[in-house]
């Protein structure tokens, strides 16, 4: 998807949605995201930690991780951010292969001119049973249907690209990384006024309950699956002999990719 097709008059996507995480409908998202967020990698370990792009929550759910080296890759300076502050895209990371333990990505990826090409750098930047956490809004819901009638607006975050959680988990799958849990969030209409949306907060139980997939918005942890060569009997071997005694036997074996 080009530039321009989305979100074209923000020139600072950044900032913009800053902004809206602090009207109503933005700051209540804005504190679900920052406390599941924090639940999940409160739950994960490793030596890295790594955040791609600083859209909406910003760094904060990342204290509450045990994991001490904590990453934030942007385009903007590092200020707030944590100490480690990496300057790139998304799209071309500056960090080496099967090195991250864990990766988030916080609405990344509906604010990127490739998302296929950001989930490609994260699955390359992952360990082997690496996790991958993306945040992202639900076309699927009653955010998706107010975005209808505001995408052409031009106004954050209603021009941004939002991906189906079926369709993200689609994309994961042909990349080798495993959805382990997928979780709904905000299934109250993102009304500007903060009374209305206090008088809906009645929806949130139902919601869980009775639609879990339509939510305004979703988390979504993956494991990053690695094929394992697991060597087999070997299937034939040489008769003593035929090619005379200084010959030893073959000590290549057959093999079968198979996946745990």
């Amino acid at each position: 998807m080009s530039k321009k097709s989305f979100c074209a008059s923000h020139a600072d996507i950044q900032q913009a949605l800053g902004e809206w995480f602090s009207s109503p409908p933005g700051s209540l998202l804005l504190t679900r995201e920052r406390d599941l967020l924090e639940q999940l990698l409160e739950g994960l370990f490793g030596y890295y930690l790594v955040q791609v792009g600083c859209l909406g929550v910003g760094a904060a759910p990342l204290h509450a991780s045990r994991i001490r080296t904590q990453v934030v890759v942007g385009a903007g300076a590092g200020g707030t951010q944590p100490a480690r502050f990496l300057r790139g895209s998304a799209e071309r990371l500056p960090i080496a292969s099967d090195s991250v333990d864990v990766l988030l990505l916080p609405h990344t990826l509906d604010f990127t001119n490739d998302p296929h090409q950001v989930l490609r750098e994260a699955e390359r930047v992952l360990i082997p049973e690496g996790r991958l956490i993306v945040a992202g809004f639900n076309p699927l819901s009653l955010w998706g249907l107010w975005r209808l009638f505001r995408h052409r607006s031009g106004r954050v975050p209603w021009c941004g690209q939002f991906i189906s959680p079926r369709r993200l988990n689609d994309w994961l799958r042909l990349m080798g990384l495993e959805q382990e849990l997928g979780l709904g969030l905000m299934f109250r209409p993102p009304l500007t006024s903060r009374r209305l949306m206090e008088r809906a907060r009645l929806l949130e139980p139902t919601g869980q309950r009775s639609w879990p997939l339509l939510g305004g918005a979703y988390v979504i942890q993956a494991v990053k699956r690695v094929s394992r060569l697991t060597p087999v009997a070997p299937l034939w071997k040489i008769r003593p002999g035929v090619l005379g005694t200084r010959w030893a036997e073959p000590t290549t074996r057959s093999s079968n990719w198979m996946k745990e």
